[in-house]
């Protein structure tokens, strides 16, 4: 059996970092509310993307939140790396309020997190932030991954 076939589809976000002078997005399908009170979410990261040391030195992130109709967005920011392309070139980015980091223009939804813990799970990194600011900015179904370049949303 595929380990990775069974929990499909997934909620699709990206997740947007930057440390010094250098932002990015990627694509996430494995992420998590952690905690109520104090509000956490959680993202799982490969200890091999460029990503993982954005977060890991800037000690936060933004959680992008997809409406059904940018699976396209997903693609751009989850087919190349961040150390060889600049993904924020053919991706609209603004500012967070609360956090140095990018967010996607084009975002329904967004956390931004203060990071607060992370620890290694097999070959990812469980980041865990804090979230100091989130927003709902259009409502619209959200965007699923159902596998490779294929999406879906919710029925409701």
């Amino acid at each position: 059996m595929d380990l990775l076939s069974v929990p499909y589809p997934r909620q699709v976000i990206v997740v947007s970092s930057r440390f010094g002078s250098k932002d990015n997005a990627m694509t996430l399908s494995w992420h998590s509310p952690a905690s109520f009170n104090p509000v956490l979410y959680s993202i799982y990261v490969g200890k091999e993307r460029f990503s993982y040391n954005l977060i890991k030195k800037s000690k936060c992130f933004c959680v992008n939140f997809l409406s059904k109709d940018d699976g396209e967005i997903a693609l751009i920011a989850g087919r190349k790396s961040g150390k060889d392309f600049d993904k924020f070139s053919v991706l609209e980015k603004l500012e967070c309020e609360k956090i140095s980091c990018p967010r996607l223009k084009k975002a329904v939804a967004l956390l931004e997190c203060e990071l607060v813990n992370e620890f290694e799970v097999g070959d990812h990194v469980v980041f865990v932030g804090r979230v100091i600011n989130s927003k709902v900015l259009k409502e619209s179904k959200r965007l699923f991954q159902v596998k490779g370049n294929d999406f879906t949303t919710t029925v409701v």
